[in-house]
């Protein structure tokens, strides 16, 4: 079994004894923003974090879209490094990079609450 990874999780690593993960780097932040920029992927990155899972082949069967543009969209995200990907011979697996998931979500908390803090002033 081969894992491809993109290496793309700079930042992204639990900074203290609390668990916490680090923000995301503004870069990184707006790379996934993109890479979610689409509802098909949301709807893909909703499912894998829904069966907590690494799941082979069957993304396709939760979205009326064809193999290929399916394949489209999970390339876009493994590029973004929220998905990540295990090739076994014809199978590919796909999961959620669960720790940049929570960096990208701890960053967004403090993204909303810096703009919440801005509009009291």
């Amino acid at each position: 079994m081969r894992t491809q990874n993109t290496g793309q999780t700079q930042n992204a690593g639990i900074h203290d004894d609390s668990g916490t993960p680090d923000p995301l780097d503004d870069k990184t932040f707006a790379r996934i923003c993109r890479a979610l920029g689409h509802p098909a992927r949301v709807k893909i990155i909703r499912h894998l974090l829904a069966v907590d899972s690494c799941i082979c082949g069957r993304i396709v069967e939760i979205l009326p879209l064809a193999q290929s543009t399916v394949s489209q969209h999970l390339k876009i995200l493994k590029e973004s490094g929220l998905v990540e990907g295990t090739v076994d011979g014809p199978r590919s697996c796909y999961c959620v990079n669960r720790e940049l998931f929570e960096a990208f979500r701890k960053t967004m908390e403090d993204f909303t609450e810096s703009d919440q803090d801005h509009g009291k002033q």
